[in-house]
């Protein structure tokens, strides 16, 4: 199948603003595989510190004839979705010895949930998490006795976090293990049901604990489409997991095979294994543009419109909203899962799940077919699926029909003819907006605006009665120089209820929502942010915003604003309590969103 002009237009342009950038990156990738394998270049003291505590691998390690993988694990058991990786370095390194190699846990990294300090103050320091995460695994890799690194990460920043560190660590293979969903809870929209009805003062806290428990109830990944979820996708998309690894439950016996599967492509793509594959070989702007294709095609989180660009960038490729615009004009909605429909993601799993997609998608030449992937050259191999047979993983041919097309459809009779995000542009700066789960005639509001600088004067101002009529709310000063730029999700429930009312409303923030967002129009990552004078700084209650995600605009109308000038409000509270005071250098160093907010 020909490759899609708008894809090929896109990754075109991608390649050549990134020609520089990208050759330089490459250029240290092949200096460091020239040396070989690393632990050749260390003195016997070095190495004899490395392995004191290997047991009866110790004699493997001095050989230096068994590849040796490096685990750098984000395992925490307050996440859920991380609680089953405590088991996983046994499982490896058994899989390791299995396969004629050695495994040592290299280390660990910080792992926070959003869903924690979802409307808390630690949720300003979720986004810089990332960063701390691709430092912190730079720091465990950095002994430089690794062949490959085996990374176990599923959540938020912990994935875009842990691809920064492999694409850094170029010249060694990567291969990312998840370790999946966790069952199916109550149906999303009762739990939904129940929080806009806790909002308005209809139910109690107790009733709202139980839904929430329901929901949230045992181990593995929350089972909603937010950006969890749509980094485990991603994975898949770029060739980084076992094909159909995404989305199998923990604790059975497929789960564990899948993992000891990882392991034995790790030891196989290593420079000591046959079919040596660098990690920044394999993340190329192809390889960033099947993620971006498979973002939009399953209507995935806004999160990963500030993850890409920094994963890209470690890997010498440069991203701009305009490629996500471009893509998402150009690929259709192929999924419903909530929050953009009724389904989780073990119903999507079901119904075809990823194999389903990448098969279609390339059949329609929406993917590249070529990237190199932990599983050799091409991405057919995605389109597979995973089986125990009499206890050994095999790869079968994976549906080529939607088992449920009220989850799953095909390219030809998708739920949207476009992916459903928007860049937005216009007098009050760029940003995006999710319409995925919009319904089309809240598309395009323009309103009035009410000014806030925090989320609890927002909710205040709700439980004051104070919003009657159409409004458009502009949350400032949330940006990543403000604050870190906090997720905003909290906020959802009762803008639920005020569109329930049969208001039209919408948010402006410069700040971050959630990847469960809804169905509330929302223009988030507003750049520049008005920590840095941006526009937003320069709105006073009572201006009319257009927001319009039909043009992909976002203007005030009928104002001056160069005669206006930007308001300066005290941020030093933000400074303070929940270890924010050791993020100061991370808010006074943080670069824009329309860049990723990187900070590294």
């Amino acid at each position: 199948m020909t490759l899609n002009s708008t894809i090929d237009r896109v990754t075109d342009r991608i390649r050549a603003r990134s020609a520089g950038l990208r050759g330089d990156y490459l250029a240290r990738v092949a200096a460091a595989v020239a040396q070989g394998p690393a632990r050749a270049h260390l003195s016997c003291g070095n190495q004899a510190h490395a392995y004191a505590a290997m047991g009866g691998d110790k004699d493997a390690l001095v050989a230096d004839r068994a590849p040796n993988l490096g685990v750098v694990t984000a395992y925490n058991d307050m996440l859920s979705a991380h609680q089953p990786y405590e088991r996983y370095p046994d499982l490896i390194r058994e899989a390791a010895r299995k396969a004629g190699a050695t495994a040592q846990v290299a280390g660990g990294v910080p792992a926070m949930c959003d869903g924690v300090t979802q409307g808390q103050p630690g949720m300003e320091l979720s986004l810089f998490s990332r960063d701390v995460i691709a430092l912190a695994a730079g720091v465990s890799l950095s002994h430089n006795v690794f062949d490959a690194a085996v990374y176990l990460g599923v959540c938020d920043k912990i994935v875009p976090g842990l691809i920064i560190a492999a694409a850094t660590f170029g010249h060694i293979p990567a291969v990312f293990i998840p370790a999946g969903p966790m069952p199916s809870g109550i149906p999303n929209d009762e739990k939904s049901a129940v929080r806009n009805a806790f909002a308005e003062g209809k139910v109690g806290r107790a009733e709202l604990m139980a839904a929430e428990m329901a929901s949230y109830h045992g181990p593995g990944t929350c089972t909603f489409y937010g950006t969890a979820n749509t980094n485990q996708m991603l994975m898949e998309f770029m060739g980084l997991h076992l094909p159909g690894a995404s989305f199998v439950n923990p604790g059975n016996g497929l789960r564990d095979a899948l993992t000891a599967g990882a392991v034995t492509r790790a030891a196989a793509i290593t420079h000591l294994g046959t079919e040596f594959t660098p990690a920044g070989h394999i993340l190329d702007e192809r390889t960033f543009v099947n993620g971006m294709v498979g973002l939009m095609a399953t209507g995935g989180s806004t999160n990963l419109v500030l993850h890409l660009p920094a994963m890209a960038r470690a890997a010498g490729v440069l991203l701009d909203l305009e490629d996500f615009a471009d893509i998402s004009d150009a690929v259709p909605l192929m999924a419903k899962v909530y929050p953009n429909g009724l389904a989780d993601v073990n119903h999507f799993h079901a119904a075809g799940g990823l194999g389903f997609m990448i098969g279609e998608l390339l059949d329609a030449g929406m993917l590249h077919p070529d990237t190199q992937t932990i599983m050799g050259k091409g991405l057919a191999a995605y389109c597979a699926e995973p089986k125990l047979v009499e206890g050994a993983l095999v790869f079968e041919p994976g549906p080529r029909a939607s088992l449920n097309e009220k989850i799953l459809r095909p390219v030809a009779t998708p739920f949207a003819a476009i992916g459903g995000l928007k860049q937005l542009s216009g007098n009050l700066g760029r940003g995006v907006i999710k319409i995925s789960a919009v319904a089309p005639e809240r598309h395009v509001v323009e309103a009035p605006v009410r000014i806030f600088h925090t989320q609890g004067a927002v909710k205040a101002a709700f439980a004051a009665g104070e919003f009657t009529s159409d409004t458009i709310v502009v949350l400032r000063f949330q940006g990543p120089r403000a604050n870190g730029m906090p997720e905003l999700h909290s906020l959802t429930p009762i803008l639920s209820v005020l569109q329930d009312r049969g208001l039209k409303v919408a948010m402006v923030t410069d700040g971050r929502m959630s990847g469960a967002s809804g169905k509330v129009p929302a223009a988030i990552h507003v750049s520049p942010e008005a920590a840095c004078g941006g526009a937003l700084a320069k709105l006073v209650d009572g201006d009319v915003v257009r927001l319009d995600a039909t043009r992909g605009t976002l203007e005030v109308i009928g104002v001056d604003l160069d005669a206006r000038v930007a308001v300066e409000v005290d941020l030093t509270a933000n400074g303070f309590g929940i270890g924010r005071e050791l993020f100061d250098v991370f808010r006074a160093t943080v670069g824009p969103a329309t860049e990723g907010a990187r900070v590294v």
